[in-house]
């Protein structure tokens, strides 16, 4: 797990800078051969955008990529994705998925691993932390974010 430390830490650092910006702390890397091509952040609300989520965010950064690279990348992701970025990674073949945490949220790792993905879950306390503190804050924020219906 040591492997992934200074990757995920990327990742958290984005999720802290997107909740500084008034988003969701959510952040990601892309990683190829231990070389990090690019970092994003859940910016939904800063960019007023329906998909900006980490990861896609992340991706969006980066730029374009051939297949090749894809197949030799890791996503790492401060939360379990949802299935838009989990079908992101399948599109392009990703064939890992480092995440901080699954206990907040979680709806695509069987369905990854079932596509081939690796899926390593690392649950971090600092990711739980970050979105257990989201969700109690700002919950109409966050059931947006995931397409949850606010029952307020």
């Amino acid at each position: 797990m040591d492997e992934h430390l200074a990757f995920m830490e990327l990742a958290e650092e984005q999720a802290r800078i997107g909740r500084q910006e008034g988003g969701i702390p959510i952040g990601a890397a892309l990683v190829v051969d231990g070389e990090v091509l690019g970092v994003g952040r859940n910016r939904r609300v800063q960019l007023g955008s329906a998909i900006r989520h980490g990861e896609t965010d992340c991706l969006e950064n980066v730029g374009r990529l051939p297949a090749a690279t894809y197949h030799r990348a890791t996503l790492y992701t401060t939360l379990s994705p949802c299935q838009m970025c989990a079908g992101t990674v399948l599109l392009y073949g990703i064939p890992r998925i480092v995440i901080g945490e699954n206990r907040t949220f979680e709806a695509s790792e069987q369905w990854l691993r079932a596509n081939g993905v690796d899926v390593v879950v690392l649950d971090r306390p600092e990711c739980v932390d970050l979105m257990t503190e989201f969700i109690a804050a700002e919950p109409a924020l966050w059931n947006e974010d995931i397409g949850v219906e606010d029952p307020s």
